[in-house]
């Protein structure tokens, strides 16, 4: 993988950026997508943003490689205190947990001004995503799940608009992603497939454990999300 040539995963990503936007991407790690997105012509201008001191030089030293200090700026800091508000139409934030990216919004929910599109790709917990989303006045417009290595990405695409809109049932929705549950392809029946399989484990495990209250919680958690896929899985 270089700057002319990402994962599967991170080209998914791209593709999905707003043309000649400016960009903001957030852990960008050595900065490969934004260099990509620049050498594609997708983007004016971009900020790579990573708070580790490692990924932060490999950064610079990318987009010097690639000769395009003057046009991706590499900064230093927590998710989105890289940015002003009004300063990107565009913000990509790929390959950490739903709850982190969820962290992430949350904290930075004033830099958000004058963003249009969020492109995000969680490793898991997807759904934490999804709920934010919907509680904030974004709507996804597109997903996309995809597998490489042997690992399931799923990547949301969210432009600000009425959220609710996307979700003829709500838990579903959230938990399976209203796009992919209408497209339902082999890469997501193979997820939730293995998911339920993992939550039937941990369900029996319980149901051998002593029922204190919060097992008890979990066991209903737990119920409900296997009905939900086990409903979808058998349609």
């Amino acid at each position: 993988m270089n700057e002319l040539r990402l994962s599967k995963r991170l080209e998914a990503v791209a593709s999905n950026i707003l043309e000649k936007s400016v960009l903001a991407d957030i852990g960008s790690d050595h900065a490969y997508l934004p260099c990509y997105a620049f050498l594609k012509g997708y983007i004016t201008n971009a900020i790579a943003g990573e708070i580790n001191e490692g990924p932060y030089r490999s950064a610079v030293e990318q987009v010097a490689k690639s000769d395009l200090q003057e046009v991706i700026e590499v900064r230093k800091g927590n998710g989105l205190e890289v940015i002003a508000p009004n300063e990107v139409d565009c913000i990509t934030i790929a390959g950490m947990g739903g709850t982190l990216i969820t962290t992430i919004l949350e904290e930075g929910k004033s830099k958000l001004q004058g963003v249009r599109r969020l492109i995000l790709q969680p490793n898991i917990g997807a759904i934490n995503i999804r709920r934010w989303l919907m509680d904030h006045g974004w709507q996804i417009v597109s997903e996309t799940i995809l597998e490489e290595d042997g690992k399931i990405y799923e990547i949301l695409v969210a432009d600000r608009g009425k959220p609710q809109a996307n979700y003829s049932n709500l838990e579903a929705g959230l938990l399976l992603g209203p796009f992919l549950l209408k497209e339902k392809n082999q890469t997501f029946i193979k997820k939730w497939t293995h998911e339920k399989q993992h939550w039937l484990a941990i369900l029996s495990n319980l149901e051998k454990a002593e029922m204190t209250n919060e097992n008890s919680e979990r066991k209903r958690e737990l119920e409900q999300k296997i009905s939900i896929v086990e409903e979808v899985l058998n349609e």
